[in-house]
């Protein structure tokens, strides 16, 4: 259970976590919560459509913090679930808890939204996920939480040999919040990829944060993550790959970039890796910059204007993390998504 759920369940708001807790230090939450809201109601107004549309077979919706506990794929099987965590009407707080098991052999294409109305909120989601040998699970993940709400999310994720994890996570940010990826590695022909996109304006906050612990030989984890902060939002990127000892042959890289639109705005970022065995290639980059003002002078010179120059420019920035989903439909809406976002910006 994480800090979070263990805070809302008990009304000790004492037990968030604090700038105090090293991994926390950038999205504290004890210091901008004092007392824990009151339980969220139950809320049974209908949903409106998914922002996936209708690209799931089928559809699991959690809704301040009341839903469905569980999702299992026998082995073999192959669906498409859109899942969706939604904070509904009334400020409160709510903890949601799900277990995914995958058999083996299994394919699965998770289309998961969190979704947040205007009002204030204090939401947790814990995930627990296990992949048997040779499954597969491509996990979307879309964060469109409100700009007052504050929400976590962490997913606890074991791959058995030969499974295959695939991950996007895209966001705009919140008031705070957390997106945590916790995965364990067993090498023997698992590979992982773990991706994400941030895109924050205003005084928006996003915390993307992933640990791969690698504890097999033959192990490939691959990430890449890209971001925009305008205004005073602020952009945080964790990343720690742990090559255990014994994990020979490991093959890890990680990059972490981003764009710093504001004088006041604000990128902070951690690419950290742990090795503990020798026979392995591990790498990670971490780079924070502004536009590039000489492709953008290039582009204003054939008659584009500025705002839609820099907007364009974004868009290939950012196109590169999408280009690597492998779900077209879920792909092509994060590039409308991306799209959509840029054009308010104009």
């Amino acid at each position: 259970m994480s800090a979070t759920a263990r805070a809302i369940e008990s009304g000790d708001a004492g037990l968030l976590p604090s700038r105090r807790d090293e991994d926390w230090r950038w999205s504290d939450l004890r210091g901008l919560i004092r007392a824990v809201p009151a339980p969220s109601p139950e809320d049974l107004a209908p949903l409106a459509a998914s922002p996936f549309g209708n690209l799931a077979e089928a559809e699991m919706a959690i809704v301040n913090g009341r839903g469905p506990a569980g999702l299992t794929l026998a082995a073999g099987e192959r669906r498409v679930v859109a899942l969706r965590f939604v904070a509904g009407a009334g400020a409160g707080s709510h903890v949601a808890r799900l277990a995914i098991d995958l058999g083996e052999g299994a394919d699965l294409v998770l289309l998961e939204t969190y979704e947040g109305g205007g009002q204030d909120y204090l939401a947790d989601a814990d995930l627990t996920v296990s992949l048997a040998a040779g499954a597969r699970l491509e996990r979307i993940v879309l964060a469109d939480d409100s700009a007052a709400g504050v929400s976590v999310s962490r997913a606890d994720i074991s791959l058995a040999a030969g499974a295959r994890l695939a991950q996007t996570v895209l966001t705009t940010g919140a008031r705070r919040q957390r997106l945590e990826t916790r995965v364990s590695h067993p090498g023997h022909g698992a590979d992982v990829r773990l991706d994400g996109v941030y895109l924050l304006t205003a005084r928006r906050h996003a915390d993307i944060t992933t640990i791969v612990t690698h504890e097999g030989v033959d192990g490939t984890t691959d990430q890449l993550t890209k971001g925009v902060a305008d205004d005073q939002a602020r952009g945080v990127f964790q990343g720690r790959i742990v090559v255990s000892p014994g994990a020979d042959r490991t093959e890890a890289r990680m990059g972490h970039h981003a764009l710093i639109l504001s004088d006041r705005a604000e990128i902070d970022g951690k690419p950290e890796l742990e090795i503990y065995a020798d026979d392995v290639s591990c790498a990670h980059g971490n780079t924070v910059g502004a536009l590039d003002d000489e492709a953008l002078f290039y582009a204003r010179q054939r008659g584009i204007p500025e705002t839609e120059a820099r907007a364009m420019l974004m868009a290939a920035f950012l196109g590169e993390v999408i280009d690597r989903i492998a779900h077209e439909g879920a792909r092509e809406i994060a590039q409308a998504w991306v799209a959509s976002r840029l054009e308010a910006r104009v």
